[in-house]
Order: C-alpha cells, then structure tokens, then sequence
C-alpha cells in the first residue's frame, strides 16, 4: 500500500513540477516588425507593408496601375549595398495585389528598402526610402 501512496504522490509532484515550469498557455515568440509603405503618383500607387526578416524583407502589396506601371522594391544594407531586388512585370489599367520575399542575405538582414513606381519601362517615376523599424 505504501508503494502506491509513494508513487502517487511521487507522480503528484512531478506534474506540479512540470506545470511550474511551463511556458504560460498561449505564450508566442515575438512578431517581426513591419512598416506600412505608400508610392503614389498620379493616380497610380503601390502600397502594403514590409516584414523585417533576419535574411529577408517579405513584400504584401498592392500596385493600382493607371497607364502602364511596375513596382520595384531593392534592401539594402547599412553600408548601402545593395542586398537584392524584385520587380513585378508591367500591369496596365488595372489593380494588382501581390506578396514577394526580397533577398537580403547579409548577417541582420536589410537596413532599410527602396520602393519604386516605375512606368512600364522600368524607369522610376517616385521612389520612398523605407527603414527597418
């Protein structure tokens, strides 16, 4: 009988134990920061929010295109080279929503972000410099 009472209470403490040193219920890490960005010109915009990775900037955007335009996004580091850039293809008259990574693989990932409105060229007409919060 003793055995039983050991065990019980042996098994008792150790789930107490093991609450105690859990993580609260819900716990989550941190979120990655992110920055809102407007390039307006004209009528035409591109607009959304970029997502500060360590080795990449996660672009969820959407290009309102009146004519012909192309959104242009380049990271940066903080020494001001150039880490990667993306583009979308020309979209004439018409609203387009996207989400791409822009490649940043330096150790801290970009400094800050360059977003373009470019027309269908890819010749800039507006650019905003955006830096990682």
């Amino acid at each position: 009988m003793k055995t039983h009472l050991a065990a019980a209470v042996g098994s008792a403490a150790l789930t107490a134990g093991a609450l105690l040193g859990a993580p609260a219920a819900g716990a989550q890490t941190a979120a990655y920061p992110t920055t809102p960005f407007d390039v307006t010109y004209g009528a035409s915009y591109v607009r959304g929010t970029l997502t500060w990775y360590n080795r990449s900037v996660g672009v969820d955007a959407t290009l309102r295109a009146v004519g012909c335009r192309r959104a242009w996004f380049g990271a940066y580091g903080a020494s001001g080279n150039q880490l990667g850039a993306v583009s979308t293809s020309p979209k004439c008259d018409t609203t387009y929503k996207f989400k791409v990574p822009i490649p940043a693989d330096a150790p801290g990932g970009a400094a800050y972000v360059i977003v373009c409105l470019d027309d269908g060229n890819a010749n800039p007409l507006k650019c905003g410099r955006y830096n990682r919060p």
